[in-house]
């Protein structure tokens, strides 16, 4: 997770020197037509701006960031692309990469798609198996890894990879297989400018693979035609400048990261620099000073969470300042909103801004204009309280099937406890059970060889049903109110379907009853309940002392034993939907207690409620 340790409380410091803003500038984007598609807008790019900073990625033997242009950029395209043409692969067949994100991300992506193939992203940190699933479903020909580290991960299915053609490393590997080639060796010294120019805009550009009902993803089928609406919708109500830079970290192998922090930086000119690690993003934020920030609602917790554990242990005078700082600058934000009138208590605001607010922002590079946050709903306090320190923070909402945006506040009228409006040219309607609907040409084609699984998605209309409950306010405004299906969504952005996790859980012998945690958390936990003389069973197994049964229950060395028997049950399932922790209840849930309908579901608010305590010590201390 993010390094907060150097997030201190920032105001305790002398002033900081404020850093130069972001100057405005006349935007040097693409137009996007009927005919555009996604290489062909790079290659207008570095005709456009050949010579402007594109990339920014740090060189860990030099110890130094290094800027690449357009032009830099599109001679690595033109090398990646030689040596992909060498494999002989038809238009539309399918390349995996598997690599933090980096400059040779961008180049693999745009060298495979500028020759018709099919990109699909994987997650570095996915178990192997889930990898092995991916690769066979997707019936990819070749595998791009980052090297030793991604090659020891995934030796459990070297029957899968060995039938690749071709799998590349960015660095040479201590072993290998026939079909393994340092991408060193493997690329051609030199290649002429390629604008093949063969990719049509309805054509498959890439398969990204989400959380399936079954435990198994689902391979979302996105177009040139699909991502590029959406692009452009989301310049057409955020301004981008040639002059802004982001700091890419979120996984490009998301939609969120990949079409607003690649994609879109493409058609506004603007320049990317890719993070080293999270942990070091902190110290990155202070060097690159982005002046845009795509995120999810962790980075923003634990930023929160560390400056209220600094002001815990400051003098009353400090946390004082802090909370009229904060009072104060959210009035003001409400006034400029045109939402509240003046006050002349914001007199005073400038002041305490310059004493809180500056040093808040300093530490996230000082330069942001503003900071997209989606993936999950972003608590309503930390909202309020950035917001209110001057952090321009824009809660959008979307899908991986809706390539991913369908909609985002704006600057001028936002509204934290919503997702905002919808994007220009995005249909969205309340059907049945106020379910939000959406219809445009960002919806995906389907889901790769799952047309059932389409069809339950996407009606005879054209309308993708979210499963989300919403309200939609006067000025189209967007406020989740629930959902349709019970989706445990993580702060980190993970979806997770909790019933199919349990109905895994179960096949443990231990096991009486379960239910699965994590509604905006981290990531996920449990309340479980066990067999008849499981714990007295487990107690003897561990040659633990006599006890009663409440002390065995929170006895730390048995929930461990619990966790680990459960942990085998979800091999099958991605890292994420992994259990960090259990809590074991005393008794069992019941149509009798209240805690299970008449049909024996699970009564999950109410589990909640009354296991409260229990649940916020499983997550104390994240």
């Amino acid at each position: 997770m993010i390094n907060v340790a150097s997030f201190n409380l920032p105001f305790s410091a002398q002033a900081a020197t404020p850093s130069p803003a972001i100057q405005s500038q006349a935007s040097d984007g693409i137009n996007i037509t009927d005919d555009s598609t996604l290489d062909g807008v790079f290659r207008i790019r570095v005709r456009r701006t050949p010579n402007a900073v594109a990339y920014l990625q740090h060189d860990p033997d030099s110890k130094t960031w290094h800027e690449f242009t357009w032009q830099d950029t599109a001679q690595e395209v033109s090398r990646w692309k030689a040596a992909l043409k060498t494999l002989n692969f038809r238009p539309g067949e399918r390349v995996a990469l598997m690599l933090g994100n980096c400059r040779e991300w961008v180049i693999f992506d745009q060298a495979a798609i500028g020759l018709g193939l099919v990109t699909v992203p994987l997650y570095t940190s996915d178990r192997a198996d889930n990898i092995d699933w991916v690769l066979k479903d997707a019936g990819c020909r070749a595998l791009l890894i980052g090297g030793q580290e991604h090659w020891d991960a995934l030796q459990t299915i070297r029957p899968t990879l060995d039938n690749l053609d071709a799998i590349i490393s960015l660095s040479p590997l201590t072993s290998g297989s026939d079909n393994l080639q340092a991408a060193d060796t493997w690329l051609p010294k030199d290649a002429t400018e390629s604008n093949d120019g063969i990719t049509h805009p309805g054509d498959l550009a890439t398969l990204v693979y989400t959380s399936g009902t079954t435990g198994r993803p689902k391979g979302v089928m996105l177009s040139h035609r699909n991502i590029l609406f959406d692009v452009n919708a989301g310049l057409q109500s955020v301004v981008v400048h040639s002059s802004d830079r982001m700091l890419s970290f979120l996984p490009l192998s998301h939609m969120l990261e990949r079409s607003i922090g690649y994609y879109l930086p493409i058609i506004a000119g603007s320049s990317v620099a890719f993070a080293r690690s999270i942990p070091q993003l902190a110290d990155d934020l202070l060097t690159v000073k982005p002046s845009i920030l795509i995120s999810v609602p962790r980075i923003f917790e634990r930023v929160h969470g560390r400056i209220h554990e600094a002001l815990a242990s400051a003098p009353a005078l400090r946390q004082k300042l802090f909370a009229k700082a904060v009072d104060l600058g959210w009035q003001a934000f409400l006034y400029r909103q045109g939402r509240a009138p003046w006050s002349p208590g914001l007199m005073i605001q400038p002041a305490l801004d310059h004493l809180v607010g500056s040093k808040i922002r300093a530490k996230l590079g000082g330069n942001m204009r503003f900071a997209i946050s989606g993936g999950a709903p972003l608590p309503a306090e930390i909202s309020r309280t950035f917001i209110a320190l001057g952090v321009n923070i824009l809660q959008g909402y979307g899908l991986t099937e809706t390539s991913p945006v369908i909609s985002v506040n704006r600057s001028e009228d936002n509204e934290p406890t919503s997702v905002g409006p919808a994007l220009p040219g995005i249909e969205i309607k309340r059907g049945k059970n106020d379910e939000l609907l959406t219809r445009s040409p960002s919806v995906m084609l389907g889901f790769w060889k799952q047309s059932e699984a389409t069809h339950a998605m996407i009606d005879a209309d054209g309308w993708l049903h979210t499963g989300d409950q919403v309200t939609i306010g006067p000025r189209g405004h967007i406020t989740i109110t629930g959902r349709l299906k019970e989706i445990l969504v993580l702060s980190t952005g993970e979806k997770v379907p909790p019933a199919d996790v349990e109905q895994a859980l179960t096949g443990c012998p231990l096991l009486e009853q379960v239910m699965v945690v994590g509604d905006g958390r981290s990531f996920l936990t449990a309340l479980v309940v066990l067999k008849p003389d499981a714990l007295t069973q487990i107690a003897r197994t561990l040659n633990l002392p006599e006890a009663d049964a409440d002390a065995l229950m929170q006895n730390p060395d048995i929930c461990r034993h619990v966790l680990e028997q459960l942990q085998p049950c979800l091999h099958n399932f991605p890292g994420y939907a992994r259990l960090a922790s259990v809590a074991l209840l005393g008794e069992a849930m019941s149509v009798e207690n209240g805690l299970l309908t008449p049909t024996l579901k699970l009564k999950r608010s109410v589990i909640l409620n009354r296991y409260q305590s229990k649940v916020d010590a499983l997550y104390a201390g994240h």
